[in-house]
């Protein structure tokens, strides 16, 4: 049970090759797999783990969903045949042995290269969540080593520096002006976080947004989350149901405005 507890909790080691399952496709519902609380000795802080892939029979990789909580990281380690992390909420912080601390945040994707030792975890005013993608090489996938002080831990994190051309954040735009703070509050728990949680698709939390909004009369928010909507795969078709199924719970009037920011939006290009 120990060895179980241990592979899953960092998505970086793997547990014991199950039987191959021959060519049949292999689906893992959401709400399914059990997450694993990690091992003191190669964690600080709370950290749970859901195993997402373990490999069998020739298979090598495994795939891990880390949820840290503020201030906690792993221990140092490296990889044999590297790892790949992808950022999912929340803000988190990763250095390599003799590097500088960096930030990294929602849709950043990390690729350690085998045998350099790091570590990584969650911002110590943010929780954070990252896939672990990672193989192993003769029974191993992590080479564990010594703690990350409070000391090394805390040093500041250098200066992200964003990508020639990228787009200010959806909250940047609105109120990065005015109120920088509720901007990054914004973008950084709202769709940083509860827009990426795991427990509903980005479709269905763009579909109980559009109906809210709807349904409390909000046509300047409504107009945003339309357009949301549309990138997150919803259909012109559909959300024109769900308004003309909303009209009798929610009230004819707020369907008409809705159905009139709604041709507004329609008529722009899709993102």
């Amino acid at each position: 049970m120990k060895s179980i507890v241990t592979a899953a909790a960092m998505a970086l080691s793997v547990l014991d090759p199950a039987v191959a399952a021959g060519t049949e496709l292999q689906i893992s519902r959401a709400g399914s797999r059990a997450a694993y609380i990690a091992p003191e000795q190669n964690f600080t802080g709370k950290v749970s783990v859901e195993m997402l892939q373990t490999p069998s029979g020739e298979e090598r990789a495994s795939a891990g969903s880390v949820s840290f909580t503020p201030g906690a990281r792993t221990a140092w380690h490296s990889h044999p045949l590297g790892q790949t992390l992808i950022v999912t909420a929340g803000i988190g912080r990763i250095q390599r042995w003799g590097g500088p601390v960096e930030e990294i945040r929602v849709g950043d994707v990390v690729h350690i290269p085998p045998h350099v030792k790091h570590w990584h975890g969650a911002a110590p005013d943010s929780a954070m969540t990252h896939i672990a993608i990672t193989e192993m090489l003769n029974g191993s996938a992590a080479d564990w080593m010594e703690q990350v002080p409070e000391e090394q831990y805390r040093v500041a994190p250098a200066t992200v520096v964003k990508a020639a051309g990228a787009q200010p954040s959806q909250g940047q735009t609105l109120f990065g002006d005015i109120a920088p703070k509720f901007a990054q509050l914004t973008d950084e728990v709202l769709f940083g976080d509860v827009w990426a949680r795991p427990g509903l698709s980005r479709r269905d939390r763009s579909l109980a947004t559009v109906s809210a909004l709807t349904a409390m009369y909000r046509p300047e928010q409504l107009k945003g989350h339309l357009a949301l909507a549309r990138q997150n795969g919803l259909s012109e078709a559909e959300l024109v149901e769900v308004l003309t199924h909303l009209a009798f719970y929610a009230g004819w009037p707020n369907t008409v405005t809705a159905i009139g920011v709604a041709r507004d939006v329609f008529s722009q290009p899709k993102p």
